[in-house]
């Protein structure tokens, strides 16, 4: 498995990092650990011998400002806490192999970019909690990997919890590949004993308006559907338990009423669970996204610890869909 841990010194980020040993992550992996200094405003200009020692380090003239910014000072920092967050994994994962590096830019679009050069399984970031409108002023670097990256993402708050006890994770159940995925993530991993999954479908069942006491056929015809929605609802958890049937973990079903963008995150709340995975529905581009909306990326701003299958239509070569193993980007 290769994982890739963006890291930015934070508290949430050293909690990102505790909270891997609570993810059922396998003993042997690979993991990349990055840190993304934010340069706002250019290192002084070279010196011309500077330059020369530096022309020489580059292929291309593009290569130049990268090559030139792992002097200035910001770029020292995040590799010294690159290092930091890279004694901490190999602590509390000895099997790993590590390795870390640091750059300059954009954090969230250089974890993207650096997703899409090494193609990891899963890509792990540590959320600052803001408010909706802290993330629409300062914006949310967790929120833009999400809807970004190609892999699986998980998005981590940490919470104060022993390694090893056993730990409470809700799936959300539509049906859709994403989902499955999402099933077969939590099957694939191994769990501390006496740990629980809970699957739930959330149901918005339609409600007949007044016409239908006028017109009683019309309410029938819509508890009929309803009716069938509840069976479809039935069947898919069933279908979801039979995939866990043969790890050790407990699973338990639920079906819930209303919108799964709040009842989600309600229903980790109330369980007290300790991460909820979900399958993303894999919009085409950012205006559907904008537009319809996420389930996935709603539940990460409310949730404390989330991680999401980013299920896509279309297929390159291994993990997410129907018959082979890793998803496509939704353009390409």
């Amino acid at each position: 498995m290769k994982i890739l841990i963006a890291y930015d010194g934070s508290d949430c980020a050293d909690a990102a990092l505790d909270d891997l040993q609570r993810a059922g992550l396998p003993l042997q992996a690979e993991a990349q650990i990055i840190s993304v200094a934010q340069v706002w405003l250019p290192p002084p200009p070279p010196s011309s011998y500077e330059i020369l020692e530096r022309a020489n380090e580059v292929k291309v003239p593009a290569d130049f400002k990268r090559v030139y910014s792992k002097d200035c000072a910001a770029m020292k920092t995040a590799l010294a806490l690159v290092e930091r967050a890279s004694d901490r994994v190999k602590t509390n994962f000895p099997g790993w192999k590590v390795s870390a590096d640091a750059s300059c830019g954009s954090p969230a679009w250089e974890v993207v970019f650096r997703a899409d050069q090494w193609n990891p399984d899963l890509v792990v970031v540590g959320s600052h909690g803001r408010t909706a409108l802290g993330r629409f002023v300062l914006g949310s670097v967790s929120q833009r990997v999400l809807t970004e990256s190609r892999c699986s993402v998980r998005i981590a708050r940490g919470r104060v919890e022993e390694p090893g006890s056993p730990v409470r994770i809700i799936v959300g159940i539509d049906g859709s590949p994403g989902s499955e995925e999402a099933v077969r993530a939590v099957a694939a991993r191994t769990w501390p004993p006496d740990s629980e999954v809970k699957l739930i479908v959330v149901d918005d069942p339609l409600v007949p308006p007044i016409i239908g006491d006028i017109i009683p056929p019309l309410a029938e015809t819509i508890e009929e559907s309803n009716a069938e929605d509840r069976a479809w609802d039935e069947t898919m958890l069933a279908n979801s338990a039979a995939m866990l049937c043969g790890t050790e973990i407990k699973v338990s079903t639920e079906i819930r009423l209303g919108d799964p963008k709040k009842e989600l995150p309600q229903a980790a709340e109330e369980w007290g669970a300790d991460s909820i995975f979900v399958g993303s529905a894999g919009f085409s581009n950012r205006l559907e996204r904008f537009v319809l909306g996420s389930i996935s990326s709603a539940v990460a701003a409310r949730a404390h610890s989330e991680e999401f299958k980013l299920m896509t239509t279309f297929v390159r070569y291994h993990v997410f869909t129907f018959d082979v193993t890793k998803e496509s980007h939704p353009n390409d």
